[in-house]
């Protein structure tokens, strides 16, 4: 019967055991079909990059063309006539302009050996500034170890064998032409290829727009409206504001150039406002073109110098003036993720993927927002911050690093007033390490730390209070006739503030007390480690004109519920107020049954209470 009972009890552990092991594969599956996918993805998009690319420009011209067709067939033009026409009028221009900077740069080319003389002076000003410093021993270290390397080989060598050289001749046939033209007809075909597939997507962008949602799933319809809009409105925004940057940038970098007398200097800002729409290769260019051309046009250092200041001075203006005020959350992917973008799409679609790299870049963060599965994309690229500010600062406190907590809560000073870095940054701390503390992943000498640093980060706050925080104003409808009377005749209003457990709601009633208006509010804190009895005695002692309670969830809230009752019925004429910073609402309820006047669940509604009730005691 025993061995029975053995057997079905092994029995059942092997099924829980394979159950367990059957769970682990499952968890394990969607992310390993998320990596595959990506792998397969990723692969298609280089094998097919020849059909693609052609796809992605089309997509990229009909997103940038479609306003303006909108506007001509609001005119009374048909569909058809609006979109060849645009199509037409658009790739002329292209290919005029095109034509036009070949022109010059030919020109250029051709006229640059008359710098001769220039070029080789500012050459031999190179070297001999370079005379005898490091790199001039280093050079010559290394010539000495060629020479005696060329000895070596020399007293070492074989006769060499006598080269062969095989001359093709020329074949009557056609098929040389072709495969000498084969590049340039590759990249005409594509070139034909974009314009046919802008002419018939321009035609039919509604009907594609519908048939992706289609494709998506009508039960995704929500979703996919948004991601559509967010993806269009963010890629317009890029797309206008890099444009007048540009512009901007290149009509004063043209205008520039021909004060200083550089030639062709409308070329160089036509080509700057044009490479910039490259993310960091295209302002290298546009700043190397023109660099280089006034090193051999101009005689001496001084014009150079001056036209790589221009582009310096030009450059600061743009990326700390012009980009962040123009911009703002325009493309919605951060720095490193643009950099890491066009990284990727270089090496897949070469410089092709220079240009698209930052719209398919939006578009891959916009629908990884609204994916589950490819969220962490949006978290790795997106530029929003990685975590709010609470978790931040309360990460900061469990690594011991209280100088970077103390930097987020003072950053977060700069756009927000006292009460609220308070209610959104510090309390949430707090009540993080309450909960962590509670479920014993957080040791004690780890929640001393992070309550001492508050403390001083407290202390340090209280002599950084912004003069425009409205941390000691009163609520315009608490001001009575009261505030007539000048503040010195004035008594202050007595307050007694009690932890009703731990330091934590010690450290909550500190911040309370910065928040009260000192000339008007006389608060008194009591010790975090009194029991309820001393609680009471402290209070018959003092006579207080209020009483406010602290009690930071989780939990507390039994000890604050027996701590109002006793309070209440000791002092059924003094206003008690609890603060359950933190808290829902239909939590505290019993607290009202209890005895408790009011209720506050962030520090500043319980600020504003104590500022309406101080005004019906009797001073």
């Amino acid at each position: 019967m025993t061995s029975d009972k053995t057997s079905n009890s092994k029995r059942a552990q092997r099924r829980a055991n394979l159950a367990a092991g059957i769970k682990g594969r499952s968890d394990k599956l969607p992310s390993l079909f998320i990596l595959l996918s990506l792998v397969l993805i990723i692969a298609s998009l280089y094998w097919a990059r020849a059909f693609l690319i052609p796809v992605a420009l089309s997509i990229l011209l009909t997103f940038l063309l479609s306003p303006v067709a909108d506007a001509l067939e609001q005119t009374g033009i048909g569909r058809l006539a609006s979109v060849i026409f645009i199509v037409v009028l658009t790739f002329s221009l292209l290919a005029a302009i095109g034509w036009l900077v070949t022109l010059q740069l030919t020109d250029v080319a051709n006229e640059l050996p008359r710098y001769r003389i220039n070029i080789r002076q500012k050459i031999a000003d190179i070297r001999v500034a370079g005379r005898g410093g490091a790199l001039e021993k280093i050079r010559e270290t290394a010539e000495e170890v060629k020479e005696e390397l060329k000895k070596d080989e020399a007293a070492t060598a074989q006769p060499k064998p006598r080269d062969v050289v095989v001359q093709a001749e020329e074949s009557s046939t056609f098929w040389p032409l072709p495969l000498a033209t084969a590049p340039l007809l590759e990249r005409l075909a594509a070139g034909g290829l974009v314009i046919v597939l802008v002419i018939f997507m321009l035609i039919r962008r509604e009907n594609l727009r519908n048939r992706l949602i289609r494709l998506v799933g009508y039960g995704r319809l929500t979703v996919t409206t948004k991601a559509l809009e967010e993806a269009g409105q963010r890629i317009s925004r890029y797309l206008l504001m890099q444009s007048i940057i540009n512009a901007s940038f290149g009509i004063t970098l043209g205008i520039a150039l021909y004060l200083i007398g550089v030639p062709y200097a409308l070329l160089w800002g036509f080509l700057a406002a044009v490479l910039r729409f490259i993310p960091y290769v295209g302002p290298v260019a546009a700043a190397i073109l023109p660099t280089a051309l006034s090193l051999a046009v101009f005689q001496g250092w001084a014009w150079p110098i001056i036209v790589i200041a221009l582009i310096v001075v030009l450059e600061l203006i743009n990326n700390m003036v012009l980009e962040p005020l123009l911009y703002g959350e325009s493309a919605g992917v951060s720095d490193i993720g643009i950099l890491v973008a066009v990284a990727f799409w270089t090496w897949l679609w070469g410089p092709v993927g220079l240009i698209l790299a930052t719209p398919l870049t939006v578009c891959v963060v916009v629908v990884s927002k609204y994916m589950p599965q490819l969220d962490f994309i949006a978290i790795m690229m997106s530029d929003e911050p990685a975590m709010k500010a609470d978790i931040s600062y309360y990460q900061r406190l469990l690594a011991s690093d209280q100088d970077e907590a103390a930097e987020i809560v003072e950053k977060h000073l700069k756009s927000h007033p006292l009460e609220q870095i308070y209610d959104d940054v510090m309390l949430p701390a707090l009540n993080y390490v309450k909960r962590d503390f509670n479920l014993g992943r957080l040791a004690e000498n780890d929640q001393q730390f992070v309550f001492a640093a508050t403390r001083e980060i407290l202390d340090e706050l209280d002599d950084l209070k912004p003069e425009n925080s409205s941390l000691v104003s009163e609520p315009a409808e608490s001001v009575t006739a009261v505030d007539a009377i000048p503040r010195a005749a004035t008594p202050k209003v007595r307050i007694l503030g009690c932890p009703v457990r731990d330091e934590a709601d010690e450290l909550a009633l500190l911040m309370l007390q910065q928040l009260l208006d000192p000339g008007r509010y006389e608060i008194e804190i009591l010790a975090d480690e009194l029991l309820a009895a001393e609680i009471v005695d402290q209070i018959a002692a003092r006579s207080p004109a209020l009483i406010c309670l602290a009690s930071l969830p989780p939990g507390g809230l039994a000890q604050t519920r027996y701590l109002c009752k006793r309070l209440r019925a000791r002092f059924p004429d003094i206003k008690l107020l609890v603060g359950r910073w933190g808290s829902r609402i239909d939590d505290n309820d019993p607290l009202l049954v209890a005895g408790a006047h009011k209720i506050g669940t962030t520090i500043v509604e319980t600020r504003d209470q104590i500022m309406q009730t101080s005004q019906i005691i009797p001073l």
